[in-house]
């Protein structure tokens, strides 16, 4: 099994800690969607990761993938058991991916970590202080409310908490964190999950490539302990129409 994607990416990571926390064997291809080559346009024709590809099988959209993956290998399982709790998770996943997607990547990390460094495309401060100081904080207000009081969500860790945590972690890669002051059940839930095993390697790993510039950054994931295949669906230039991610 091979997962096209990386732990910076929000969506690539809610995936491959599903993954560990499944202890199912899996290669990584840690490319940005936007050094992707003719080959990854055919695997993934939206351009964006993860792509998951198993023998003949092949998977866009990290909802989608997780799904599969919590269908073929249903232990531990990574949704609650009642229709009306998996209802809920969806409904919390889908509010993450959208709002949350648009927000912190969209408006936060691409304007302020990927434009410049990729396209040397300087960010807007007014919009940057838009999103931090009013669009951000309003999103928080309401997922405080839904915020568990201790444990997670759904009283064991499932996709819709993973995916909460994914997105903050680009949060605090732009320079923004959840005042625990003003919304202290959701930084203490985000704590929670960094905390589990599995995600907390994905933060290790995150720091990897973060700190190492693209031509390393596969053999110093490889030192690092990462399964990173030997065929990669990535390029040494970006495409400057392709945006980020967002599946």
């Amino acid at each position: 099994m091979l997962i096209i994607g990386n732990h910076v990416s929000p969506y690539a990571r809610k995936t491959l800690v599903a993954l560990a926390l499944k202890g199912v064997a899996h290669e990584i291809d840690p490319i940005v969607p936007f050094y992707g080559t003719g080959e990854f346009t055919r695997v993934s024709p939206l351009r964006r990761i993860p792509v998951l590809i198993d023998k003949d099988l092949v998977l866009n959209d990290s909802t989608v993938i997780c799904e599969y993956l919590d269908e073929a290998y249903p232990e531990p399982p990574l949704m609650p058991k009642s229709p009306a709790d998996r209802a809920r998770a969806r409904w919390l996943e889908e509010y993450a991916d959208s709002r949350l997607g648009d927000l912190i990547i969209w408006r936060l990390f691409y304007r302020k970590v990927v434009a410049p460094r990729v396209f040397k495309v300087e960010p807007d401060a007014a919009a940057l202080a838009e999103v931090t100081d009013r669009l951000l904080p309003e999103a928080l207000d309401w997922i405080e409310a839904q915020a568990p009081a201790d444990d997670f969500l759904f009283s064991h860790l499932c996709i819709a908490d993973i995916t909460y945590a994914s997105f903050f972690r680009n949060a605090l890669l732009a320079g923004w964190t959840i005042d625990p002051a003003r919304w202290p059940r959701t930084a203490a839930w985000m704590r929670r999950v960094e905390a589990v095993p599995a995600f907390a390697d994905s933060i290790r790993m995150e720091q990897v490539i973060v700190n190492v510039r693209g031509p390393q950054r596969a053999e110093a994931m490889r030192a690092a302990g990462a399964n990173v295949s030997q065929r990669s669906y990535g390029g040494a230039t970006p495409a400057a129409s392709i945006m980020l991610d967002q599946s």
